[in-house]
Protein backbone atom coordinates (compact mmCIF):
# COMPACT_ATOMS: atom_id res chain seq x y z
CA UNK A 1 0.00 0.00 0.00
CA UNK A 2 1.71 3.12 -1.01
CA UNK A 3 0.77 6.95 -0.02
CA UNK A 4 -0.34 9.40 -1.89
CA UNK A 5 2.08 12.25 -1.78
CA UNK A 6 -0.21 14.98 -3.24
CA UNK A 7 -2.68 14.11 -0.40
CA UNK A 8 0.75 14.32 1.91
CA UNK A 9 1.74 17.85 0.77
CA UNK A 10 -1.86 19.07 1.16
CA UNK A 11 -2.75 18.23 4.64
CA UNK A 12 1.34 19.44 5.19
CA UNK A 13 0.69 23.03 3.81
CA UNK A 14 -2.69 23.48 5.65
CA UNK A 15 -0.97 22.45 8.60
CA UNK A 16 1.78 25.26 8.14
CA UNK A 17 -1.16 27.72 6.66
CA UNK A 18 -3.15 27.02 10.01
CA UNK A 19 0.69 27.74 12.08
CA UNK A 20 1.53 30.69 10.22
CA UNK A 21 -1.94 32.19 11.28
CA UNK A 22 -1.84 31.20 14.76
CA UNK A 23 1.75 32.93 14.70
CA UNK A 24 0.27 36.30 13.73
CA UNK A 25 -2.91 36.18 15.49
CA UNK A 26 -1.23 35.38 19.08
CA UNK A 27 1.87 38.11 17.97
CA UNK A 28 -1.03 40.57 16.73
CA UNK A 29 -3.48 40.34 19.76
CA UNK A 30 -0.23 40.81 22.72
CA UNK A 31 0.85 43.51 20.45
CA UNK A 32 -2.33 45.03 20.52
CA UNK A 33 -2.87 44.26 24.12
CA UNK A 34 -0.26 45.61 25.52
CA UNK A 35 -0.42 48.96 23.59
CA UNK A 36 -3.77 49.32 24.97
CA UNK A 37 -2.12 48.30 29.09
CA UNK A 38 0.56 50.28 28.31
CA UNK A 39 -1.66 53.63 28.40
CA UNK A 40 -2.48 52.98 31.95
CA UNK A 41 1.52 53.06 33.44
CA UNK A 42 2.91 56.12 34.23
CA UNK A 43 6.16 55.54 36.71
CA UNK A 44 5.83 51.95 36.62
CA UNK A 45 2.41 52.01 38.07
CA UNK A 46 -1.01 51.32 36.40
CA UNK A 47 -4.24 53.15 37.02
CA UNK A 48 -7.41 55.08 35.59
CA UNK A 49 -5.66 58.08 36.76
CA UNK A 50 -2.60 57.51 34.95
CA UNK A 51 -4.78 56.71 31.74
CA UNK A 52 -6.74 59.54 31.49
CA UNK A 53 -3.64 62.16 32.41
CA UNK A 54 -1.71 59.96 29.70
CA UNK A 55 -4.31 60.62 27.33
CA UNK A 56 -5.05 64.03 28.19
CA UNK A 57 -1.35 64.60 27.57
CA UNK A 58 -1.72 62.57 24.13
CA UNK A 59 -4.81 64.29 22.62
CA UNK A 60 -3.46 67.90 23.78
CA UNK A 61 0.20 66.36 21.91
CA UNK A 62 -1.47 65.95 18.30
CA UNK A 63 -3.98 69.09 18.59
CA UNK A 64 -1.08 71.56 18.85
CA UNK A 65 0.86 69.71 16.46
CA UNK A 66 -1.79 69.21 13.64
CA UNK A 67 -4.91 70.49 12.33
CA UNK A 68 -7.18 68.63 14.05
CA UNK A 69 -9.03 69.76 17.24
CA UNK A 70 -8.76 69.45 20.45
CA UNK A 71 -12.26 67.86 21.29
CA UNK A 72 -12.03 65.30 18.31
CA UNK A 73 -8.48 64.11 19.62
CA UNK A 74 -9.75 63.87 23.13
CA UNK A 75 -12.66 61.59 22.36
CA UNK A 76 -10.63 59.29 20.31
CA UNK A 77 -7.64 59.33 22.72
CA UNK A 78 -9.61 58.63 25.41
CA UNK A 79 -11.62 55.58 24.03
CA UNK A 80 -8.29 54.53 22.79
CA UNK A 81 -6.61 52.09 25.07
CA UNK A 82 -10.08 50.61 26.46
CA UNK A 83 -10.70 49.70 22.12
CA UNK A 84 -6.88 48.75 22.00
CA UNK A 85 -7.09 46.22 25.66
CA UNK A 86 -11.13 44.91 24.06
CA UNK A 87 -10.04 44.13 20.83
CA UNK A 88 -6.40 43.10 21.83
CA UNK A 89 -8.12 39.98 23.82
CA UNK A 90 -10.67 39.26 20.89
CA UNK A 91 -7.66 38.63 18.83
CA UNK A 92 -5.47 36.78 21.08
CA UNK A 93 -7.87 34.62 22.27
CA UNK A 94 -9.82 34.29 18.59
CA UNK A 95 -13.21 35.27 19.00
CA UNK A 96 -14.56 35.67 15.52
CA UNK A 97 -10.82 36.57 14.63
CA UNK A 98 -12.17 37.91 11.11
CA UNK A 99 -14.22 40.59 12.60
CA UNK A 100 -11.67 41.33 15.24
CA UNK A 101 -9.15 41.57 13.07
CA UNK A 102 -10.39 43.75 10.30
CA UNK A 103 -11.92 45.94 13.33
CA UNK A 104 -8.21 46.06 14.60
CA UNK A 105 -6.95 46.60 11.56
CA UNK A 106 -8.98 49.51 11.33
CA UNK A 107 -8.05 50.76 14.60
CA UNK A 108 -4.17 50.83 13.16
CA UNK A 109 -5.27 52.87 10.37
CA UNK A 110 -6.89 55.70 12.20
CA UNK A 111 -3.56 55.19 14.67
CA UNK A 112 -1.65 55.93 11.19
CA UNK A 113 -3.50 58.54 10.32
CA UNK A 114 -3.03 60.67 13.38
CA UNK A 115 0.66 59.84 12.96
CA UNK A 116 0.42 61.47 9.31
CA UNK A 117 -0.91 64.52 10.79
CA UNK A 118 1.49 64.83 13.48
CA UNK A 119 4.11 63.93 10.21
CA UNK A 120 5.99 61.61 12.72
CA UNK A 121 7.48 59.39 9.72
CA UNK A 122 8.60 56.66 11.63
CA UNK A 123 5.46 55.80 13.42
CA UNK A 124 3.71 55.29 10.28
CA UNK A 125 6.27 52.91 8.93
CA UNK A 126 5.97 50.93 11.86
CA UNK A 127 2.33 51.00 11.63
CA UNK A 128 2.17 50.24 7.92
CA UNK A 129 4.20 47.00 9.29
CA UNK A 130 1.27 46.37 11.42
CA UNK A 131 -1.03 46.33 8.24
CA UNK A 132 0.81 44.42 6.23
CA UNK A 133 0.51 42.05 9.23
CA UNK A 134 -3.11 42.36 9.65
CA UNK A 135 -3.65 41.94 5.82
CA UNK A 136 -1.81 38.77 5.63
CA UNK A 137 -3.85 37.39 8.71
CA UNK A 138 -6.90 37.92 7.49
CA UNK A 139 -6.01 36.63 4.18
CA UNK A 140 -4.90 33.35 6.51
CA UNK A 141 -7.93 33.20 8.99
CA UNK A 142 -9.77 30.48 6.89
CA UNK A 143 -7.35 28.15 8.57
CA UNK A 144 -7.66 28.97 11.56
CA UNK A 145 -8.27 25.91 14.10
CA UNK A 146 -7.49 27.15 17.34
CA UNK A 147 -9.93 29.88 18.54
CA UNK A 148 -11.87 30.39 21.53
CA UNK A 149 -15.02 31.53 18.99
CA UNK A 150 -14.77 30.47 15.51
CA UNK A 151 -16.05 32.78 12.62
CA UNK A 152 -18.59 30.45 10.57
CA UNK A 153 -17.39 30.39 7.52
CA UNK A 154 -13.30 29.09 8.49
Amino acid sequence: MSENPASNNCCNSRLEYTGAFLLLRLWLGLRTLLAGVEKFESGGSYSFENYYKNMGRMAQGITSASFMPLWMTKFYAMSLGYLLVLLGLAVLLGIKSRVSLFVTGLLYVSLSFGLMAVQEGEGVAWLGMHMVMFAGALLLVKYERLALWADQNN
